[in-house]
């Protein structure tokens, strides 16, 4: 039975950042670099964002120049909702609330509420990291939320640990994601096969927001078996999540000399959003394979959604490794 890598179990040390010298206004903050042995992580402030890992030497999480702003939302926490909510509209206690669109070409609201904000950090290692950020209550969502990161190096790739903690008087709705980008940098991204081990997705219409979830047999969204990153076209949302017999779920990219990049999703991750693009820095092709705990618009479905209750704490785990 194989388990996710552990993180590092280093001593706390104090902070070691720094503001990145070869450019005048960073946009996305201060920059994290951790190692282990011969892994490498790259964590950005902004967004608390994952912008590059490398395990012996190979790009595992494909990075993007600095002084560039960040790509496609690489990397990026999102929460207290992942995607889109609909008109940035959505019903608490039969109280309508009106969230600010930030996706005005869309007239959505997207990618919740610390996209743009820059994180804290508490304490960081030679291999760890760990970020702070708080949700305070504003237009359309009136919670607060603490919440944290760390990103912790293992001997094969990265562990992540989310923590959510309602500090609010009131029960208040959150769903996390996360927006990773995964490759084998020195192979063929074309070549590289993707595997997902869901059962059913969500059509979307013209605004990207969702249709209640279909089955993937029989189509060719359906990625059980994989395909090749340059026959697929994703922008979409599955569920019905498989786990393994030790509760994880594990959605891979594999190489033709048999490697695979293993994005794992512990408990609570029960979605995964898969996105491509030729149009992501430096790479020919590019994948991004984003753990949920919700689909988009569960503000108004309902689907994969939770309340903390006051005093709360919900906590999420999921990692990347590169295999033999």
């Amino acid at each position: 039975m194989t388990h996710p890598p552990q993180p590092a179990t280093s001593a706390p040390s104090c902070p070691n950042v720094s503001l990145v010298t070869d450019s005048p206004a960073e946009p996305t903050g201060l920059q994290f670099h951790l190692r282990r042995g011969d892994v490498t992580g790259h964590i950005a402030q902004l967004g608390a964002s994952l912008r590059g890992l490398t395990v012996g030497g190979v790009d595992v999480v494909p990075p993007y120049p600095l002084g560039a702003p960040t790509p496609f939302g690489s990397g990026t926490v999102l929460v207290p909702w992942p995607n889109r909510i609909r008109d940035g509209i959505w019903t608490h206690e039969g109280e309508q609330l009106r969230l600010a669109i930030t996706e005005p070409k869309l007239n959505n609201a997207i990618h919740g509420l610390l996209r743009y904000t820059p994180y804290t950090a508490a304490e960081q290692t030679d291999d760890a990291v760990e970020l702070t950020a708080v949700v305070y209550p504003q237009l359309g969502y009136p919670f607060q939320l603490e919440t944290a990161v760390r990103y912790a190096l293992t001997d094969t790739g990265v562990h992540v640990t989310h923590t959510v903690h309602n500090v609010g008087a009131d029960a208040a709705p959150v769903a996390v994601g996360t927006h990773p980008f995964v490759t084998i940098g020195d192979a063929d991204p074309d070549e590289l096969v993707l595997r997902l081990p869901a059962s059913t997705h969500f059509p979307v219409d013209e605004r990207l927001l969702p249709s209640p979830e279909e089955p993937v047999e029989g189509t060719a969204l359906d990625l059980h078996e994989g395909r090749r990153l340059a026959d697929v076209r994703l922008d979409t949302a599955f569920g019905g999540v498989t786990r393994d017999a030790d509760g994880i779920a594990r959605h891979t990219l594999t190489a033709p000399d048999g490697r695979r990049a293993v994005l794992w999703a512990g408990k609570d991750l029960d979605y995964v959003q898969a996105f491509t693009t030729e149009n992501y820095p430096g790479q020919r092709r590019a994948v991004a394979i984003e753990p949920m705990t919700a689909p988009a618009d569960a503000f108004n479905s309902g689907t994969g959604l939770r309340y903390l209750e006051p005093g709360e704490v919900w906590t999420l785990e999921w990692g990347i490794e590169l295999t033999k």
